[in-house]
């Protein structure tokens, strides 16, 4: 065990955020444009970021073949989208510089993780002594969603009523079908390499600060944790912050789709933090493990069983009852058009995922359809 897991941590105090406020996290894959896999450019493109005066950041991830970009405190989802369309310009001027290509989705479809390169930083390099061979298979890619809140007994009461729509979140995403040049038969395998890691899952059960400092507390005292950064949790509290953050997304194809999943997110809080419709409970996760799985194996054709009926519906189904739920919330958020673009893609049975797919079984070459994703990601019409 690393000097770095024996020294015992201490828990931030949880920031003041506005409320339902946002910001987004995606982490994009660098691919070379001979033939489209996974090029080690991160250095060289984040060399040529810093010529750009952004919001938010651009940093490097796991393997130098990754680049994490993230907006600023944002106040809606056309806020995120502009945010995103300013970072994503500059993404594709510089790789264009570098004759190599940006590219959303979960994973790359042939990449083999034997091959990548841990980017040179100190905890990346430690995480690799610690994770060995699952660091190198840590070459997915997640969009991440905060949403801030008012005091921490709030974020944790908002945590676990909304882990009752981590499946909506991984359906609308998905967009890891492929790995080591292999169908799955997943429409999100990512979160498969995620559950291997010892720390990943769900947050404990706790709704108020003070039973989560004692929690996190317990955890540093067995030198397993120092911070907040060692839990994967598929929702954590980020306190530093002021927010919640939500991990289970796929990176989409495109900055549109990211924006849109943001929206939802920020009007589906807002449900739940003012209407508070439910009482989270521990017997909550009592499917949560099942529901999750279904909607990476099936995405929208999955089964949702509601953890307080033990009803099994259309997961499809739950999603559009869910978004007429909210839908005021929506309105006053102005992110109707957020939900409109997510709803006729439900309609549709489409998703990212399924896009992948089809384009494959057209065009029988996973290098190809990693060019064309490129051109999606950079805007260009299909």
């Amino acid at each position: 065990m690393t000097d770095l897991l024996r020294a015992k941590g201490t828990l931030e105090p949880f920031q003041k955020s506005a409320a339902l406020s946002l910001g987004v996290e995606l982490e994009l894959q660098l691919v070379n444009t001979h033939d489209y896999d996974l090029a080690p450019y991160a250095d060289d493109m984040l060399r040529l970021m810093k010529q750009h005066t952004l919001p938010g950041s651009v940093v490097p991830e796991m393997t130098s073949s990754m680049i994490e970009i993230s907006t600023g405190v944002c106040h809606s989802s056309a806020e995120v989208l502009g945010q995103l369309a300013q970072v994503r310009d500059a993404l594709v001027k510089s790789a264009d510089k570098l004759n190599i290509a940006v590219v959303g989705g979960g994973t790359h479809p042939f990449q083999q993780w034997h091959e990548r390169r841990i980017y040179d930083k100190p905890r990346f390099r430690e995480l690799s002594e610690l994770y060995g061979y699952l660091s190198k298979q840590f070459t997915i890619f997640g969009q991440h969603v905060h949403v801030g809140c008012p005091d921490a007994d709030t974020a944790l009461q908002l945590l676990h009523r909304m882990s009752r729509y981590i499946p909506h979140f991984i359906a609308l995403s998905a967009s890891s079908p492929y790995v080591q040049g292999q169908d799955t038969a997943f429409d999100s395998a990512r979160l498969n390499s995620v559950f291997a890691f010892p720390l990943s899952g769900r947050a404990p059960f706790a709704l108020t600060w003070d039973e989560f400092s004692e929690y996190f507390d317990k955890m540093t005292h067995t030198g397993v944790v120092k911070s907040m950064k060692d839990f994967y949790w598929d929702i954590r509290p980020k306190p530093e912050f002021g927010t919640i953050e939500i991990r289970v997304f796929d990176t989409p194809l495109t900055i549109e789709r990211a924006a849109a999943l943001a929206g939802y997110v920020q009007s589906l809080a807002a449900w739940l933090m003012r209407d508070q419709p439910f009482v989270p409970h521990e017997d909550d996760y009592l499917v949560y493990t099942y529901n999750r799985f279904q909607a990476c194996r099936f995405g929208l054709d999955a089964v949702y069983v509601d953890p307080a009926s033990g009803e099994h519906m259309a997961l499809r189904e739950h999603i559009l009852l869910t978004m007429h739920q909210i839908n005021q919330h929506a309105q006053g958020l102005g992110a109707s058009s957020a939900l409109q673009l997510l709803r006729t893609e439900v309609n549709k049975n489409q998703n990212d995922a399924r896009w992948l797919r089809e384009l494959q079984g057209k065009e029988q070459l996973l290098a190809e359809v990693i060019r064309q994703a490129a051109q999606k990601f950079r805007g260009v019409p299909a």
